[in-house]
């Protein structure tokens, strides 16, 4: 069984991450979905409402899973028998960065990395950016799954009214 892992924040998760999810379950024979945990950064969602989120959004992907992640991912691959590593391109100053990690992992551990250039239309996209724009207003919709862009919405709304009361 060829088994790859997909790393991210997915705070929350995009329309991007989900195409590139999508073409990798159609090469692998299980893509596991790791929602990579940074202790030091807090998030807008939680991992588990992050883990939720993308596990109803790839349910119809039947070779598609999700974990969560603290650590070397490439301690993470060789636990559990993962053979690559499927990360998306938008741009090449991703491609400076990742090639540097892939390298790193493949030195360590033998891990491949297979790099997905991203869909144009999605070639712009990162959560920051949804979480910036859908702050201050502006339409995401387009941007996110139905379900994550409600969850979204709720959470801004929520912290807005936090942040009054306060």
């Amino acid at each position: 069984m060829t088994r790859a892992v997909c790393p991210g924040s997915y705070d929350p998760p995009t329309n991007g991450h989900l195409d590139i999810i999508e073409r990798a379950a159609a090469l692998f024979d299980e893509v596991v979905i790791a929602v990579m945990i940074n202790k030091s950064k807090r998030g807008l969602f939680t991992v588990e409402e992050r883990m939720d989120m993308l596990a109803e959004t790839t349910a119809h992907l039947p070779n598609v899973r999700v974990d969560s992640w603290h650590g070397l991912l490439v301690d993470y691959c060789t636990q559990n028998d993962v053979r690559a590593i499927v990360k998306g391109l938008r741009a090449i100053s991703d491609f400076d960065y990742e090639l540097q990690m892939a390298q790193m992992n493949q030195g360590l551990t033998g891990v491949e990395t297979m790099f997905m250039p991203t869909s144009p239309l999605n070639s712009f996209l990162s959560s920051s950016l949804v979480k910036e724009v859908a702050t201050y207003g502006g339409s995401v919709s387009h941007l996110l799954p139905e379900l994550v862009h409600t969850r979204l919405l709720k959470r801004l709304a929520e912290n807005a009214a936090a942040a009054e009361e306060s």
